[in-house]
């Protein structure tokens, strides 16, 4: 995000311009640029959060094709601007800003949205609502467990969510593991399967999911999830462990196999071979993302070239994340050495995805060899990095042990990580600052004769060196800037002493938002709040019509 002044002004879009391209259908990636917190108070339906501050982090895994229309926005914080300099920086050739941003939408009459991951989160709200998906009360499911029951509870979040708190006697298997696993943990056609999540929308669909890939058992979603389930005045555990087998027998594996394959093909997903996937990468002026579905681990352990990480049940939650470009084509695989055309999860997530509006294909092909593989996990591509002059551990703690004859306040440093990583942990001294608003953060930090940069890695913070440089020339003070090699993570790793709090904050912690459904401690309010916003997405859907959603009817109904 240089800040290189350019006097080439940048073009604006109406909202109408925006609009007509996603009722069209035409590739549009709609950015709101603010951080975390402020988006989710309020935004357009189809717009996805890329911060400012994480503009070089995040833009090139995205948005991958540099011709991709773009439309920046904020909601009067400068930021727009200043991104949409910054992404034509990386390269983008087709960057404008919104008309009056999130103000001029909500004045041209379009629809605003709260929370994240929206778009999913109402589509599940549109299936739940078309499809009658079944459900039980946290009171339901308490008396069937105190029985003890003919009953299995699978938890559909990622592990670590689970962890943090989970059902009695739930067993985690995130979404895309369903149908793959029910099989095997529910073997007894009498069994009863519950699914849950923390609200609402991992339970609905994994329970449709089941339903949808015609699971014997009966199923149904605990009704609002660990929300209910507190709100009913019950207890959850924390901590546990019991995840899904590895392995599934062969006759299980089959059935789940047969079925999700004819659940996709009546969603309308296809299939491409090598040949046309290479035709999909080389076209130009299409985005074609390649996800790999599988768990980051057996993704870590080998992957084909050239596909992302993105599990399939947070991939159906935060679609808005792993796909912004609203309009781009999507490749799944699982890697499924037992099936070619992907197995059971590439096929499940497809088959959500294009009732969610995309055109979503499944990779034809056998997988890969082991020599092919790459290893390693996920990385996001980035442009080149900064060489800004580094020091060490060790010499920043004596320069803030001694201040090594530095004038004027001596050293003073600034961690830009986010909010909760340095509460948790940070160097000593240490002030919190969001990397969009150093300018403003210059105006709460004492002055220094010399400011240390740094994040978790130092990797943002390499990008934030010269902003930093640029707000203190604006601020008319000279001072040196340097980063700290390898972050609070070498730091630490040095033995040196760390602290934790809040107390040296530059900037509002507005860089994540807390969700109700997140952790114990959530105001009951909020809960509810949150549970009745949900039911009203449905309503905001009709209301908005920009969706394209078409949920799948039931076998044999007419659609």
């Amino acid at each position: 995000m240089s800040q290189t002044l350019d006097p080439t002004p940048i073009p604006f879009a109406t909202p109408a311009e925006v609009r007509a391209a996603l009722l069209a259908r035409r590739e549009i990636a709609l950015l709101d640029v603010r951080e975390e917190d402020p988006f989710a108070q309020a935004h357009p339906l189809w717009a996805a959060n890329l911060p400012l501050s994480k503009l070089e982090l995040e833009a090139y895994g995205r948005i991958p094709r540099r011709d991709t229309e773009i439309v920046v926005y904020d909601d009067g914080e400068g930021r727009a601007e200043r991104a949409a300099r910054g992404l034509v920086q990386l390269g983008y050739t087709s960057v404008r800003v919104l008309e009056g941003g999130l103000a001029g939408w909500r004045d041209a009459g379009g629809e605003l949205f709260r929370d994240v991951n929206v778009p999913s989160k109402s589509f599940g709200e549109l299936v739940e609502a078309e499809r009658h998906t079944p459900s039980l009360a946290a009171e339901e499911v308490k008396a069937l467990l105190d029985a003890k029951a003919d009953v299995v509870v699978l938890d559909a979040r990622r592990f670590d969510e689970y962890q943090t708190m989970s059902i009695p006697t739930a067993t985690s298997v995130p979404g895309a593991e369903l149908v793959l696993r029910a099989r095997a943990l529910a073997p007894d056609p009498a069994t009863r399967v519950i699914v849950n999540c923390a609200g609402r929308t991992r339970s609905i669909i994994g329970t449709q999911s089941l339903v949808n890939a015609g699971l014997p058992n009966p199923v149904a979603a605990l009704r609002n999830g660990t929300i209910g389930w507190l709100l009913a005045g019950q207890q959850l555990d924390h901590g546990q462990s019991r995840r899904y087998p590895a392995e599934v027998p062969a006759g299980q594996q089959a059935a789940a196999r047969a079925a999700a394959a004819d659940v996709a093909r009546r969603a309308g997903v296809r299939r491409a071979g090598h040949g046309q996937l290479a035709g999909f990468v080389a076209e130009a002026g299409r985005t074609t993302y390649r996800l790999d579905v599988r768990t980051p681990e057996e993704y870590a352990a080998g992957h084909r070239e050239g596909f992302r990480s993105a599990p399939g049940g947070q991939l159906v939650q935060e679609t808005d994340v792993h796909v912004p470009v609203r309009g781009a084509r999507i490749v799944l695989t699982d890697e499924d050495e037992h099936a070619s055309g992907g197995g059971v999860r590439a096929a499940m997530t497809a088959s959500w995805l294009a009732q969610m509006g995309w055109e979503v294909w499944l990779l034809d092909a056998p997988a890969v060899s082991p020599a092919e593989r790459v290893t390693g996990p996920d990385v996001a591509p980035l442009p080149p990095l900064p060489t800004p002059r580094g020091v060490s551990p060790a010499t920043l703690a004596d320069w803030l042990a001694t201040g090594d004859g530095a004038a004027g306040g001596g050293t003073t440093v600034i961690d830009v990580t986010t909010s909760a990583n340095h509460v948790r942990r940070h160097v000593p001294g240490a002030w919190w600052a969001i990397r969009a608003d150093l300018r403003e953060a210059l105006g709460r930090i004492p002055p220094a004769r010399r400011y240390v940069l740094t994040c978790g890695s130092s990797l943002l913070a390499k990008f934030a060196v010269a902003d930093l440089e640029h707000a203190l020339q604006q601020a008319g003070r000279d001072a040196e800037v340097w980063l700290l090699e390898g972050g609070n993570n070498a730091w630490a790793d040095a033995g040196l002493p760390t602290e934790s709090g809040d107390a040296h904050l530059a900037s509002p912690r507005i860089d994540r938002y807390r969700r109700p459904y997140e952790g114990t401690d959530a105001p009951r309010e909020a809960m509810q709040g949150y549970l009745d916003w949900e039911f009203g997405l449905v309503e905001q859907l009709g209301r908005d019509g920009t969706h394209h959603f078409r949920v799948l009817p039931a076998e044999g109904a007419l659609a």
